[in-house]
């Protein structure tokens, strides 16, 4: 009992260390808090510091992690008052392209390694949420479609390898590329050029001290709204199985539907905090996700295709938009704002806009990635169940 307390108290008070630390430090936020508590669960993990007891008790800390975490990143995203002209273009284009590239992978690489058929499905829908939407569609998708822990931290370590990659790629080559291919937009005013100190503020996936000044009357409607969703989400999704076991796929969605129903409530949209709350439930999550994997079973070695295939669509969808945004007429920030907000999620987004040095497509790039957030879990789970 001991120990499991012990445990309980390191998976809810890390996260939350971190996430103070990152104010204090640009260098976790740089590589993301989600790296660094990958990085603290599997050092705690293969250190042997953990009984069967506590590893349980990491399952199910993760298990409750995201019905919580999900109302409340979304519960932000208001569609009101977005412009569509050319957001939405620009993230249709986007959205397609991985799409593409998703489903084709996925008769290009079944079949490699030791993984199945299954696996590959899961691997495609978990992709798809990651490149559609981002950090809060991870988990979700991969608890819906029931991807072992093992394969969920391979795919997410592959990711966090070629998004590196990707976004060095960016900042050497991003500007000259994309503007000189598709051009710079036509109504760029001279006053637009915005320098990077004034665009680092923190970005929605980055902490605001979420159990501070906001968590007084607004988090406990926060609070109070989230529960009522998860409770009537998870009520509902006991009715396929006579009250057995949750459903996954429709407790999902329905969270989703509701919170994004909830986001149109005047007293919840006021509620800036609410992202950074849930942000913290997804930094638990992950925290209890990599303290239950043993590193040596996951066999990166044996399973060098996941790797490649997530290579094969974060690059493949970015020469997919290119030519997609070349037959539309797009400009080449809005491509590349579209880009870095769908493949590194929109908190990149204040650092593209000050390499190039256009405040105008920050508002772009934040609604761009925000609509991924909201179908993201539909696109993932409907792509695995068709390629299943």
């Amino acid at each position: 009992m001991v120990t499991q307390l012990l445990t309980l108290l390191y998976l809810l008070f890390v996260p939350w260390a971190v996430m103070r630390l990152a104010e204090r430090w640009s260098w976790i936020s740089k590589i993301s808090p989600m790296t660094v508590l990958y990085f603290v669960g599997i050092v705690v993990c293969n250190c042997g510091l953990l009984s069967e007891g506590d590893t349980s008790l990491c399952a199910t800390v993760s298990s409750l992690a995201v019905p919580l975490a999900i109302p409340l990143m979304l519960m932000t995203c208001s569609l009101k008052g977005w412009k569509v002209g050319l957001a939405l273009k620009v993230f249709l284009t986007g959205l397609l392209s991985v799409m593409i590239v998703v489903v084709s992978g996925y008769f290009i690489f079944r079949g490699q390694g030791r993984l199945t058929d299954e696996n590959y499905a899961q691997i495609c829908a978990v992709s798809t949420g990651i490149y559609t939407g981002g950090i809060p569609n991870i988990g979700a998708i991969a608890q819906a479609v029931r991807m072992p822990n093992s394969l969920y931290i391979l795919v997410t370590s592959s990711d966090l390898i070629i998004t590196g990659l990707y976004l060095v790629f960016i900042i050497f080559f991003g500007k000259p590329l994309f503007r000189g291919l598709l051009g710079a937009p036509a109504d760029l005013p001279s006053d637009s050029a915005v320098s990077s100190e004034e665009l680092e503020q923190p970005a929605a996936e980055h902490p605001r001290r979420p159990f501070s000044q906001g968590m007084r009357k607004g988090s406990l409607l926060l609070i109070a709204a989230t529960l009522l969703i998860a409770a009537v989400s998870y009520g509902v999704s006991l009715l396929p199985s006579g009250g057995k076991e949750p459903h996954m796929t429709l407790l999902i969605l329905l969270l989703t539907t509701l919170a994004i129903g909830a986001s149109f409530i005047k007293p919840i949209q006021r509620q800036t905090q609410a992202f950074d709350m849930g942000l913290y439930c997804v930094y638990v999550f992950c925290l209890a996700i990599a303290t239950q994997v043993n590193i040596s079973e996951m066999r990166l070695g044996e399973n060098i295709s996941v790797i490649y295939y997530i290579a094969y669509v974060i690059f493949g969808s970015l020469v997919l938009q290119f030519l997609f945004a070349k037959l539309l007429k797009i400009d080449g920030d809005s491509v590349m704002v579209c880009s870095v907000a769908l493949i590194n999620s929109p908190p990149f987004v204040p650092m593209v806009a000050a390499m190039l040095k256009n405040r105008n497509i920050v508002v772009l790039g934040i609604s761009i990635g925000l609509l991924g957030y909201m179908i993201g879990n539909y696109l993932g789970i409907a792509i695995f169940h068709l390629l299943r």
